[in-house]
């Protein structure tokens, strides 16, 4: 299945989409939610997942479990939120059953157990940190498909997600265009500018204000 609208954004950074959410007056830029190992960047469509304190004793299905068996497409990210401080929400079988469904990496508000185990199979996990104290009987899964909040950022069921290593982005799915046009502009710029720094022009010169001021114009500082 072919998706020209990930492949513009994948050919992106998380800064760039960044500088275009604050142009554009968007939130969508979190702090904290960082690759769990050396992962490649990852670009998707969010599934979106809610926590919660379990709050009896009775017996209930594996958390996240459900969303992942019922994806049918190549280009989901699980956005998972509602983790609870020192305890995992995402663990080496949900990886293994989320790579087994094409699933491309989950974003985690939260902590991972078992983070070698992702590793060992190359499924890339952003969130908070690890951990190795387990959820079962501490945290179940409450709600899927509907808004989420990570790290103060509110998310839809379908927006876009751009994760590395500088951390996650979240696009909403009805400004993706508008921020795609925008961060391609920013980037051709950047390069610009830093190919004028490399040319021996004023670095003072190529980082002022009306430079940026001027990003969205299409050519490139000289």
């Amino acid at each position: 299945m072919t998706h020209p609208t990930l492949d513009r954004l994948a050919a992106l950074d998380t800064n760039t989409v960044s500088d275009a959410l604050d142009f554009l007056g968007l939130p969508g830029a979190t702090f904290g939610l960082r690759p769990l190992w050396n992962c490649p960047k990852i670009v998707g469509r969010a599934s979106t997942i809610q926590l919660g304190s379990k709050t009896d004793a009775k017996p209930a299905v594996h958390l996240i479990s459900p969303v992942i068996a019922e994806i049918t497409t190549d280009d989901r990210i699980l956005v998972i939120a509602g983790g609870l401080d020192g305890i995992s929400c995402w663990g080496d079988i949900l990886a293994n059953a989320a790579r087994a469904r094409g699933i491309r990496g989950s974003v985690l508000d939260g902590l991972s157990r078992d983070i070698d185990g992702s590793e060992s199979i190359g499924y890339p996990v952003y969130g908070r940190g690890v951990t190795m104290i387990s959820a079962r009987n501490r945290v179940i899964q409450v709600d899927s498909g509907h808004r989420v909040r990570m790290a103060g950022v509110d998310v839809d069921e379908g927006d876009y997600v751009i994760a590395d290593r500088c951390g996650t982005v979240f696009i909403p799915a009805a400004r993706i265009i508008e921020v795609l046009d925008l961060g391609e502009k920013i980037a051709h710029r950047q390069d610009g500018m830093v190919e004028a720094v490399r040319r021996g022009r004023s670095v003072a010169e190529v980082m002022h204000d009306k430079e940026f001021e001027a990003i969205q114009q299409q050519e490139p500082a000289q």
